[in-house]
């Protein structure tokens, strides 16, 4: 038995199941390349699901990270901290937005815009609530974002599910029109489907 196997026996004893996860342990990187338990480098094609777009290890960043644990790590929401408030300001300043967001996750940043679509509509709206969402999606494993991933797999696990969300074919701008109603606020699309099968769509 090799490292990686004997460390992937040891997380099944332990570790709850939530996703499928590939027979790798993966120890360590640097820039794009990352190397298992075994000593097997690999090129990482994934970032962390998009997430280390500047590389493992990158030295600005390892410093940067340094500087704030040693100074302050955690303080909740409930306070103001100077980092924040500086990445706030950056983020506007290099956008089209005017506020910030911030969360720990991907679920949790469409968690916050769909709250954020069904308050418009219940204020601006006559009290619309429903999201057009496509087929093969993924928004995310909360339950609401679950509700919203067109991926029944997922979804039949934890039903019944949130309601609120009408699932059409991706790339067909005549099904969201047919599924729009007067209780659809928002669309909720990925401009490319990834975990879906990198489902890319036609160029008008």
């Amino acid at each position: 038995m090799n490292k990686s196997s004997e460390w992937i026996a040891l997380e099944n004893q332990y570790y709850a199941q939530t996703v499928r996860r590939q027979p790798v342990v993966i120890v360590r990187g640097k820039g794009s390349w990352v190397w298992d338990a075994d000593g097997k480098e690999y090129l990482d094609l994934i970032g962390g699901w998009a997430v280390n777009s500047l590389g493992h290890c990158h030295p600005v960043i390892t410093q940067a990270i340094t500087e704030q644990a040693a100074t302050l790590v955690q303080t909740s929401n409930q306070f103001y901290t100077i980092p924040q408030i500086l990445l706030a300001q950056l983020l506007v300043e290099q956008s089209c937005l005017d506020r910030v967001f911030f969360g720990n996750s991907g679920a949790e940043a469409n968690e916050g815009a769909l709250k954020l679509a069904r308050k418009y509509g219940k204020q601006k709206r006559d009290g619309a609530y429903e999201v057009i969402t496509a087929y093969r999606s993924f928004h995310g494993r909360t339950l609401t974002t679950l509700a919203a991933t067109g991926q029944p797999h997922y979804q039949e696990p934890f039903t019944p599910l949130p309601p609120g969300f009408v699932h059409v074919p991706y790339n067909d701008v005549d099904a969201i029109m047919n599924a729009t109603s007067t209780k659809t606020v928002a669309a909720m699309l990925e401009p490319i489907q990834g975990e879906g099968g990198v489902n890319v769509p036609a160029d008008d």
